[in-house]
């Protein structure tokens, strides 16, 4: 929560009640020397899982959890000093992790970096396919080559870390009763994504693709988590001119504040945990309700359209009697 924090000074916090909403969620506290788990102690002992994004915000928690749960975790992600870190983070807390570097777009190197995990660690009984990112930009402005990156990034990527993990192992595995889970995260991008239209595109992808696999792989459970606004190091990599909006965001959310990165590693744990063994092509959403708010956002519109109504006794009701006449037919 600390990256969340850096966001503000503390008279900014007392000034504006976007902030001090967020500030009441997050008490100084003193940290704790091993991650608080709702799970049982041991519910993921002996099993290896791979998270991809390992090196930071919900991968960095996630990884953290399932070690503390006793599994042993394989951090995979483009920048290798940032895995080592986490890896040793884990260490201290007394779990076991190692590092892989590699950029989940280029294919030969999946196939590479899965083949290793398995070299080190005998088995794959998880995947959280976290790896992702995106930049804010309206659609007109994207061109060829900043969709691509993107998509590649949060949709192609995905499928082909996926592919190896069940090609190379989940596949055989299912068939000796071990059958492994996937868990795809992906994004509020309910009713589109505005602002981000690439990274909305490709996430719906992602989540036809789970629930495409979900059906084609079994019995390997493959279920996706959608995370909404939460207070992850993720909010501290867009320009400095979104950091009014992002202040702004918990008054747009029914429970009143953001996620925290533990809210969404826990429903990543339970896809993943026994509990959940009759789950697969499924989302869960970790979102407080804002996409049940319907909030109107900004249109940029503002020329009403002309209206049809070819109803030849309608009449306009009283109230609406100062709006514009619709066309008759």
């Amino acid at each position: 929560m600390a990256c969340l924090r850096e966001l503000y000074t503390e008279r900014e916090l007392n000034d504006t009640y976007q902030a001090s909403a967020l500030y009441a969620f997050i008490p100084p506290i003193t940290l704790p020397d091993t991650y608080r788990s709702v799970f049982r102690p041991g519910l993921f002992s002996s099993q290896v899982a791979i998270v991809t994004g390992g090196g930071s915000g919900l991968g960095r928690c996630t990884a953290h959890e399932l070690a503390s749960l006793g599994a042993k975790v394989a951090l995979v992600g483009r920048k290798i000093e940032k895995l080592n870190l986490v890896r040793d983070e884990i260490a201290g807390a007394g779990g076991e992790a190692r590092s892989y570097a590699c950029d989940i777009r280029e294919e030969e190197t999946v196939k590479h970096t899965v083949s290793q995990v398995l070299a080190d660690f005998g088995r794959i009984d998880a995947l959280v396919n976290n790896a992702g990112g995106q930049f804010a930009a309206p659609l007109e402005s994207i061109s060829a080559k900043g969709w691509d990156t993107v998509v590649r990034t949060n949709l192609t990527g995905g499928f082909l870390v996926a592919r190896e993990c069940y090609t190379q192992w989940m596949k055989k595995a299912a068939s000796k009763e071990n059958a492994g889970a996937v868990v795809n995260i992906i994004a509020d991008m309910w009713q589109g994504m505005p602002g981000m239209g690439h990274s909305g595109a490709a996430r719906a992808g992602m989540l036809n693709f789970t629930e495409t696999a979900a059906f084609e792989w079994a019995p390997v459970r493959v279920n996706a988590v959608a995370p909404g606004w939460i207070a992850s190091s993720g909010l501290d990599h867009y320009p400095p001119e979104m950091k009014a909006h992002i202040r702004s965001l918990p008054k747009h959310v029914p429970l009143g504040r953001l996620g925290t990165e533990s809210e969404v590693s826990a429903a990543i744990c339970f896809l993943l945990s026994p509990a959940a063994a009759f789950i697969s092509g499924s989302c869960v959403r970790v979102d407080g309700a804002v996409p049940n708010a319907k909030r109107p956002r900004e249109i940029s519109n503002r020329n009403p359209t002309p209206a049809f109504d070819g109803f030849h006794l309608a009449s306009k009701p009283k109230v609406l009697a100062s709006t514009p006449r619709v066309l008759k037919k």
